[in-house]
């Protein structure tokens, strides 16, 4: 009997066609809907979807599940979830680069340029010419040395950035001029103009920028953060902004999602935010499919013992 593997998301249709026509040895069933997900769930062995939105209820009621697929990096609530002890998780990471670079580079240049001023000008009819800031010559700070970071220093430097990472993990990495330990974070915030936070959440990086790499920062010094809220100490970096003591900030991720309707990020001085679309493309499932078929090959071929990069460990 072929293995029932129940797809979650609004390109399910997608992944179960490509999925059928290349490994057929499995009954794909897609659906967008929590509800016909419930009912599905019962004897699916595989469940694949973005790992917030996967129905609690649903993985609930899939008993007898083997493993969970997410189509997202982060997988926390999975990690969390009781009724997934003893079930293989695996995770769609290292396709997230174009996507995070671009959001990286675009914040940098809307923060320099002061961008969000520009569109306020216009819809008050305002013709208010100023000099533009380039990232030509600039520093470019990278705190995570991951595949993002790498694809991101391939990005920045045709723009005449240098660039520098933070890490305890890697001391040498390509396109990347120097290498900071995360003790040097707060000197190697203060060379820098722009500091880009790409390192994965834990523990060990729970405000990891904090009170003093912030203070640490130039009086013009911008932060980008892409990673998780939680990375950040919101509290001393609203201080900064509210005080005019650094440049700017342009947010993706928040301690708290959605951001509050009340939250003072929304109208902090020198303050972007965006509602965590980083690691969002209009190709995602395009991008996401290699991942998802190579995984789902090897437990065809192997079951669960065949998976590579599993992360369901203590």
């Amino acid at each position: 009997m072929k293995p029932k593997v129940l797809i979650f998301d609004s390109e399910a249709p997608f992944y179960a066609r490509e999925l059928s026509a290349r490994l057929p040895q499995a009954e794909y069933l897609a659906t967008n809907d929590p509800d016909e997900a419930v009912m599905m769930a019962p004897g699916a062995k595989v469940i694949i979807g973005l790992a917030p939105f996967i129905p609690v209820p649903a993985i609930a009621a899939a008993t007898g599940l083997d493993w969970v697929q997410a189509l997202t990096t982060g997988i926390d609530n999975l990690l969390t979830n009781p009724d997934l002890k003893g079930v293989a998780l695996t995770n769609c990471s290292g396709i997230h680069g174009p996507q995070m670079s671009e959001l990286a580079i675009l914040s940098m240049m809307a923060l320099a340029r002061d961008f969000p001023a520009i569109l306020a000008n216009q819809n008050a009819g305002l013709w208010d010419r100023r000099k533009q800031s380039l990232l030509m010559g600039k520093t470019l700070c990278i705190i995570g040395l991951g595949a993002i970071a790498e694809t991101l220093a391939r990005v920045a430097r045709p723009f005449g950035m240098q660039i520098t990472g933070v890490s305890d993990g890697r001391a040498e990495v390509p396109g990347f001029d120097r290498i900071h330990r995360r003790a040097d974070l707060p000197r190697a915030m203060a060379e820098a103009d722009f500091t880009v936070v790409l390192v994965p959440y834990g523990p060990a990086t729970h405000h990891i920028v904090g009170p003093e790499a912030i203070g640490a920062m130039k009086p013009g010094g911008y932060l980008v953060n892409l990673s998780r809220g939680g990375c950040v100490d919101e509290d001393a970096l609203l201080a900064a902004l509210t005080e005019g003591r650094i440049g700017g900030a342009s947010l993706d991720v928040f301690a708290q999602e959605p951001l509050p309707k009340e939250s003072p990020f929304w109208h902090a001085p020198r303050c972007i935010v965006t509602p965590h679309i980083g690691g969002f493309s209009d190709t995602y499932h395009e991008q996401a499919l290699p991942v998802v078929e190579a995984r789902m090959s090897e437990y065809l071929s192997g079951g669960v013992a065949a998976l590579t990069n599993r992360l369901d460990r203590e």
